[in-house]
């Protein structure tokens, strides 16, 4: 069966969102671990529009930090910001240790792969982090600009077509730029037998960014999950602090199906988390495992988790020390199946 997944560089409008919206998270953070924050951006045509909801003694110009990052991704062009920030609302503050909203998420892992993801994902991830590295390590590559898609396809274990979307200067002739990606890109990364290349196919890609489209944050979420390959959850990941059960339980589910991988109990699993507004337990918890002790068939460890986890916000957060600004990485390349992340360590019962 065929799988089709596609990851995003640093410089995708998309990810220039979510990026920003995650490094005001982080700083609010590390002013104050109380924050509450709860923000979206926009970027389009040379502006930026940082909006929202946040509660916090901290205080600091979001516009600063925005060009600020704006600048380390890789854009030179100057944008000009809005900031339209307010608090929570009342009805929200009256909410203690429960959620805030009414919220579906679902963790994946599969022993696939040794970052228990989907090949298809890790694949394409690396391809576009390895575009990334092209263009800020490599002088040969100055010409790359910093706004890039992958899209790939496999055909059970095998790559069988890849996509390349790469933006870049005026001044390279488009061969120059396809003979210089497949040969440093594609070929090390995939090899030549029986994969369908394309590089740039409608041919130059020298407007990108925010000069030639819009971008929003929380728009790529099969880029920051699983690819679209299971069933996604209702709610994006960034712009928010992690007493949001949007993030906390994206992180626990994965954090859990991880677990259940790596007890041998499933080679995969899928867990899925349903919150209801104003309650801090979960109103239904389903975690399924298939293959290895269920030779194949579905194996139901929803009651075998439900005695051994605690799925409330507070507890989550807790558990996997979330009040730490580690957020501004999460938000290009997908937020599981790397290093570094409190998720994505063994769970210790």
């Amino acid at each position: 069966m065929k799988k089709t997944v596609e990851s995003v560089t640093q410089g995708h409008p998309d990810k220039i969102c979510d990026q920003i919206a995650d490094a005001i998270v982080d700083e609010y953070l590390r002013r104050d671990k109380q924050a509450r924050v709860d923000i979206s951006v926009l970027g389009s045509h040379g502006m930026m529009m940082i909006g929202g909801e946040v509660t916090s003694t901290a205080d600091f110009d979001l516009g600063a930090l925005a060009k600020q990052v704006y600048a380390e991704i890789g854009y030179k062009d100057d944008i000009e910001v809005f900031v339209n920030i307010e608090a929570q609302s009342a009805e929200m503050k009256r909410v203690h240790n429960g959620v805030t909203d009414n919220v579906v998420v679902n963790g994946f892992a599969t022993n696939e792969t040794r970052e228990l993801l989907p090949r298809a994902v890790v694949y394409a991830h690396n391809l576009a982090r390895r575009l990334d590295d092209l263009r800020k390590t490599d002088p040969a590559f100055f010409w790359l600009k910093p706004d890039g898609k992958i899209q790939l396809t496999m055909d059970g274990d095998r790559v069988c077509g890849v996509t390349v979307l790469a933006s870049h200067h005026v001044s390279i002739d488009e061969k120059d730029v396809k003979t210089a990606l497949l040969e440093r890109l594609l070929v090390p990364l995939l090899g030549e037998d029986g994969v369908a290349m394309y590089i740039n196919p409608i041919g130059t890609f020298i407007d990108a960014g925010f000069r030639a489209d819009s971008g929003a944050s929380g728009r790529k979420m099969t880029v920051d999950t699983y690819g679209g390959l299971i069933p996604q959850g209702d709610k994006s990941i960034s712009g928010k602090d992690p007493s949001r059960v949007d993030r906390a339980g994206a992180y626990m589910a994965r954090f859990v199906a991880r677990y259940i991988v790596e007890q041998g109990l499933a080679s995969s699993a899928m867990v899925g988390l349903v919150y209801s507004m104003g309650r801090a337990e979960p109103v239904h918890i389903q975690a399924t495992g298939m293959g290895e002790k269920s030779r194949g068939a579905k194996m139901d460890l929803t009651e075998l988790l439900k005695k051994t986890f605690d799925f409330r916000p507070e507890a989550i957060a807790e558990r996997l020390n979330l009040f730490q600004p580690v957020y501004r990485a999460t938000a290009v390349y997908g937020h599981f199946g790397r290093s570094g992340f409190p998720w994505e360590e063994t769970a210790v019962v």
